[in-house]
């Protein structure tokens, strides 16, 4: 009940049906290893999953950007429910530490992969949607994607102009308790095309480096490495702490 408890208040849902939840954090490598003959592993809802996320993801953006052509759109909405987004938003929930994995998934650190948190997400999503239907699942969704969403707002639907700052120190203010920090390391070139070189810091620790023909240019670049390399795991969420 503990576990169950503490899950629910993470995704911000209280499940009428408990086994949906328990169905959508399960691997399939769990019930290989145990050879369990009963039990559901989270693959199905995995599947539903993407159907509920992608038309939650359409309908937004159709509404929210009304001025934006089909092609544009198919760009935002692969955005949105790629693995890297729903990944993060499985680390921002912490899915991963409530996911039930054989040993094997678990010495290869499957509870921190790319791909197996993405599909829990979908999993958990597809479970909601089967527990309370389409309103509940969009607005947990919505909720959890509420950053990604923001970022789209602010940049007019178009992702290559996202500000990269606002998004890392969002990240750092509610994951590290700390904000980034910008230190111009270098100028080179003439005084008409200068480019700086920036590194940004989290907690004393290099996250990232920039390069632009502007000290802001340069910040948001670094941003972009830090983001980049937060999301890859190549530097793990929270070292910064």
């Amino acid at each position: 009940m503990d576990r169950r408890n503490g899950i629910e208040a993470a995704l911000g849902y209280v499940f009428r049906r408990p086994a949906w939840l328990d169905e959508a954090l399960t691997h399939k490598s769990f019930l290989n290893e145990q050879r369990l003959k009963s039990g559901r592993h989270n693959e199905r809802l995995e599947l539903l999953g993407d159907a509920v996320l992608a038309l939650v993801v359409t309908d937004y953006l159709t509404e929210r950007f009304p001025q934006l052509d089909e092609g544009r759109l198919s760009k935002l909405k692969a955005r949105l429910v790629s693995a890297q987004v729903l990944a993060r938003a499985a680390q921002r929930l912490e899915l991963g530490r409530f996911l039930k994995l054989g040993r094997g998934e678990e010495v290869t650190q499957g509870r921190e992969k790319q791909s197996v948190l993405a599909d829990a997400f979908e999993a958990v999503l597809a479970a909601i949607y089967r527990d309370g239907g389409l309103d509940e699942a969009r607005a947990f969704a919505l909720r959890v994607l509420d950053t990604d969403l923001l970022a789209l707002d602010r940049a007019g639907g178009h992702p290559d102009q996202e500000d990269f700052k606002t998004r890392l120190q969002e990240y750092c203010q509610s994951r590290l308790d700390v904000l980034p920090q910008y230190t111009v390391t270098g100028e080179s070139g003439p005084d008409h095309r200068k480019v700086f070189e920036v590194e940004l810091t989290i907690g004393g620790r290099a996250y990232g480096v920039g390069r632009g023909h502007t000290k802001k240019a340069a910040e948001q670049e670094a941003a972009r490495e830090a983001l980049g390399r937060i999301e890859s795991g190549d530097i793990p969420a929270g070292e910064g702490e």
